[in-house]
C-alpha cells in the first residue's frame, strides 16, 4: 500500500474539469483502474469525457448508467493502443441478497454475470478501467488504484434542480474541488506525476 496522502485540486468550470480528466489521462498505462465518485451534477461525467479525449477515444463519453459498461478504444500518450472500460456501477448491488451475502459479494456476482469480473480484477496490458460510482467495491478487486472524488458547492435551487432531474451533469460553473487518493505502488508520487506530466 501506498502511504500517499490526498491531493486536492479546486477546478472552477466544465472545460477545466475536462482539461483534468485529460491531463489524468495522459498518465495512465494498461491495468490502470480509477474510481470516479461524486454527487449528481458533480462533474464526474464531464471528467471522464476529458479523461476519453485524452486517450484519444473519438466516440462520445457518455454516462453507462443505463448499459452498466461501455468500451471504447483509443491511445495511451505513447501512441500505443489504449481500451477504455467505462464503468458505472450505480445500479449495481440491488437489494436481492442471497442468505449470507454481504454487498460486495453482491455486487462481485452482478460484474461476473456481466462478464466484466476477471478485467476488472485483472485489467490486460491496453485496458484501462474507469469505474463510476465504483468505491463501495475498491478493496475487493483493485489494491492499486486512483481514487478520484468530485465535490461541488450546492445550494437550495441546485439541490432542487436536480432532484427533478437524474441525469444533471455538472449543470453549471462554480467551483468543484477534486481530491485524489492514490492506493498502491502503481500511485506513489501521484502529485510529482500529475504536475510532471503536464
Amino acid at each position: 500500500m501506498s502511504d500517499e496522502s490526498p491531493y486536492m485540486v479546486e477546478v472552477p468550470t466544465g472545460p477545466d474539469m475536462q482539461d483534468l480528466g485529460a491531463h489524468v489521462a495522459s498518465m495512465v498505462r494498461g491495468g490502470d483502474v480509477l474510481l470516479l465518485s461524486g454527487p449528481l451534477g458533480a462533474g464526474k461525467t464531464t471528467f471522464a469525457q476529458g479523461f476519453g479525449s485524452g486517450l484519444h477515444i473519438e466516440e462520445p463519453i457518455v454516462s453507462p448508467t443505463f448499459t452498466i459498461a461501455r468500451e471504447l478504444d483509443g491511445s495511451f500518450a505513447d501512441g500505443s493502443p489504449a481500451h477504455l472500460i467505462h464503468v458505472d456501477a450505480y445500479r449495481l448491488g440491488g437489494n436481492d441478497f442471497a442468505p449470507g451475502q454481504d454487498t460486495v459479494d453482491r455486487l462481485l456476482d452482478e460484474l461476473e454475470s456481466l462478464g466484466l469480473d476477471e478485467e476488472l480484477e485483472d485489467p490486460g496490458e491496453q485496458t484501462v478501467i474507469l469505474m463510476e460510482w465504483g468505491e463501495q467495491m475498491a478493496s475487493a478487486f483493485a489494491s492499486e488504484r486512483l481514487e478520484v472524488h468530485i465535490d461541488r458547492p450546492m445550494d437550495k435551487a441546485a439541490i432542487a434542480e436536480e432532484a427533478d432531474d437524474s441525469e444533471a451533469e455538472l449543470t453549471g460553473d462554480g467551483m468543484r474541488t477534486v481530491t485524489f487518493v492514490p492506493v498502491g505502488e502503481r500511485w506513489k508520487d501521484f502529485e510529482q506525476q500529475l504536475h510532471s506530466a503536464k
